[in-house]
């Protein structure tokens, strides 16, 4: 009876280091999983990132240059260098017009969001969330500090060429493109950014062919070089 009882508790030892073996193993599956979820695999551009080889997340509270236009390519490469191949932490806003998940994104305790508007390399915009004062602060204080976009060349008072005075201008968070030059009224208020894809131009046909279109306060001026 001792034999069997010993056997029987052998048995029954066995199982249970057999479970919880295969309990371990189940737990480290499920980590590597979520570890491999949260793995940023691509960066699209300064504020779109692909997590898991799938997932498209928009960092929220924040716009990067298109890739073609000024600063787009810096804030892609700086966004590069902080996750690429990292896992980070994301919290969830909601999703955008083209169904990305909105959201905070975390590398090492860092908000990334804010890292990239404290370096100047993107714009902010006010969707709501815990965290947009800290991330209003941080463009302020780019802005202050005439950081990234905020400064020449994507952000230009003068023309490359003084004699090429027209000012390319986009009606912000729209597609409108009007241009204005010496003689228009407002003109001294236009600042040309080309992050933006505004842009300095030569002459009217140099504007209206990069698809912008007289602004109606310069009187059907004509401009003059």
């Amino acid at each position: 009876m001792k034999r069997n009882k010993l056997g029987i508790l052998g048995v029954l030892g066995t199982l249970g280091l057999v479970g919880s073996l295969g309990l371990n193993i189940f737990q480290y599956s499920q980590n590597q999983k979520l570890a491999e979820s949260n793995k940023v695999t691509n960066v699209v551009d300064g504020d779109t990132i692909i997590i898991g080889g799938w997932q498209r997340i928009r960092l929220s509270n924040i716009e990067a240059p298109e890739i073609n236009l000024c600063g787009g390519i810096e804030a892609k490469q700086y966004l590069e260098k902080m996750i690429l191949g990292k896992n980070v932490t994301i919290v969830a806003n909601t999703e955008d017009v083209f169904n990305r998940t909105l959201a905070l994104v975390y590398v090492n305790n860092v908000l990334v969001n804010e890292a990239l508007l404290k370096e100047g390399l993107v714009r902010y915009d006010g969707t709501p969330n815990s965290k947009r004062k800290i991330l209003k602060k941080a463009d302020d204080e780019a802005v202050a500090n005439n950081r990234g976009i905020h400064e020449p060349p994507c952000f230009a008072e003068k023309p490359d060429n003084p004699k090429c005075l027209i000012k390319g201008n986009i009606t912000k968070n729209t597609t409108i493109k009007h241009y204005f030059f010496p003689g228009c009224s407002e003109y001294t208020a236009v600042f040309v950014e080309k992050n933006l894809g505004e842009s300095w131009f030569c002459t009217e046909k140099e504007a209206q062919d990069a698809g912008f279109q007289k602004a109606q306060n310069c009187f059907n001026n004509v401009y003059k070089n």
